[in-house]
């Protein structure tokens, strides 16, 4: 389960074992005798965000306006979700549930149930631009928003009650993460910082020293003690993955190297006895890299 909520949260693909991801997006299934199984398209427009729902199922947006609910391994489409006016940003899941939440350029969010009907069964509108920011709550009791219009909103699951807006001048929301078992929410910002918010009563905790390009992603490792985040770049200027430490010192503990544009995306990979412990990060470079935690050295 955990590896499925981990590999979600990469927008590029990385190639494991029987498994082969093509250049134009689709997936190769290698067979006992080598014979490739592929899956037919989900959305008739780019996907621009995935997550895993359960270890079998992934849920997907894309700029077609639809949400989807599909099997990883057979690649049938199981629920299409139709609400949004306007391109799906983000997705993601409640932990344990059947519940999927959805962020758009049309400044909502939607909240939608696998098992009920095909309609949203909770719309969270209150953003005047569009939504980059979406993490849900350990206890799947909160939710929590950003978005290009400087704002930070944390949400009542149940009753689509907007529980607090807190504004930064130029904090232009690229991402949301929240804590495992804690109360903190990280945020990555256009203005280059990375925000340790308090969702209790919605103010900055922290900020970490500020990077010199646009943070546009971040990840927290299982246990909350590490976070991640990520820089834009170009022509081998920036674009570096850098790690923080949540618990202790606060402050950077080492920078991963070697993507030539944009990092777009970052996860912590599952431990594993046989494996060092590891992260993750895509590009708009068509790569994607895995690095020894602890090392910043390539797997």
């Amino acid at each position: 389960a955990l590896l499925g909520r981990a590999m979600g949260k990469l927008q590029s693909k990385i190639s494991f074992h029987t498994t082969k991801y093509r250049a134009d997006g689709s997936m190769e299934e290698m067979g006992p005798v080598g014979t490739p199984r592929q899956h037919s398209p989900v959305h008739t427009d780019g996907v621009t965000a995935v997550a895993a729902l359960t270890p079998d199922l992934c849920v997907s947006g894309g700029r077609d306006k639809t949400v989807a609910i599909c099997s990883w391994r057979s690649g049938a489409e199981l629920r299409r979700f139709v609400g949004h006016q306007r391109e799906v940003t983000k997705v993601t899941s409640a932990l344990d549930s059947n519940r999927v939440f959805s962020a758009s350029r049309d400044k909502t969010v939607m909240m939608w149930e696998l098992h009920r009907a095909p309609g949203p069964s909770q719309c969270f509108p209150g953003h005047d631009m569009v939504v980059t920011g979406l993490a849900v709550s350990p206890d799947a009791s909160q939710l929590c928003t950003g978005s290009r219009d400087n704002t930070v909103c944390k949400w009542d699951i149940e009753t689509g009650e907007c529980l607090g807006r807190a504004t930064i001048s130029r904090n232009l929301v690229t991402d949301l993460c929240w804590v495992p078992g804690e109360p903190y929410v990280i945020q990555t910002s256009e203005d280059k910082n990375i925000r340790v918010w308090d969702s209790r009563e919605l103010q900055v905790a922290h900020t970490f020293p500020a990077k010199q390009h646009i943070q546009t992603s971040c990840d927290v490792s299982q246990d909350g003690r590490l976070c991640l985040s990520t820089s834009s770049g170009c022509a081998g200027e920036g674009g570096e993955a850098t790690l923080w430490d949540l618990r202790q010192t606060r402050d950077r503990v080492r920078e991963y190297r070697g993507h030539f544009q944009t990092t777009t995306s970052c996860v912590f990979l599952p431990r594993s006895p046989a494996i060092a412990p590891s992260v993750a990060t895509s590009s708009y470079d068509s790569t994607v890299k895995v690095w020894e935690r602890d090392t910043g050295g390539r797997g």
